[in-house]
């Protein structure tokens, strides 16, 4: 996957993701304001297929499912972070929006363009010569995302072993 990146420092909390005040507003009113206190351009600057990167304790807070998905459906294609917390971690991967982990991410740059590679775990940067290498996903998860998340993978899963009924 192909994207320009969004860079973030540490500590995105849900609430920046998904800000409290909008929650009642709903999914559209929730991804209008999405991240608006750290990034006020945020959500009318993203592109499908766009790549957030952040560094340590990504998605730490309250339990938001909200959080990965106003990512998802603003067209984020993937978060990598140096850390995340870990529910925001499990919501995004039911959610199929991939999540990875980086040792460094030294050398991106707000707006670089970059391809993602889930399979091979890198992010390359060709307009600075630069590849990085990121912490693998397990089998398991890669099968979640590619199946568009928790519930599509389980629907897919029950059509198999019941033959599709």
């Amino acid at each position: 996957m192909t994207g320009r990146i969004f860079l973030l420092g540490d500590d995105i909390d849900t609430d920046q993701l998904a800000p409290g005040q909008y929650m009642r507003g709903g999914i559209e009113a929730i991804m209008a304001h999405c991240l608006e206190a750290v990034r006020p351009d945020f959500a009318s600057s993203v592109r499908p297929g766009d790549i957030l990167v952040a560094g340590r304790n990504f998605g730490l807070g309250s339990s938001r499912e909200q959080a990965a998905e106003a990512l998802k459906r603003l067209g984020i294609a993937a978060v990598i972070a140096r850390s995340f917390a870990g529910i925001f971690y499990r919501n995004a991967i039911n959610l199929g929006l991939p999540v990875l982990t980086a040792p460094s991410l030294d050398g991106v740059q707000d707006g670089d363009m970059a391809e993602l590679d889930l399979d091979a775990a890198t992010l390359s940067l060709p307009e600075r010569g630069l590849t990085l290498q990121l912490d693998p996903l397990p089998g398991n998860l890669r099968a979640l995302i590619a199946d568009g998340g928790l519930v599509a993978h389980l629907k897919k899963r029950f059509a198999r072993e019941t033959g599709g009924s």
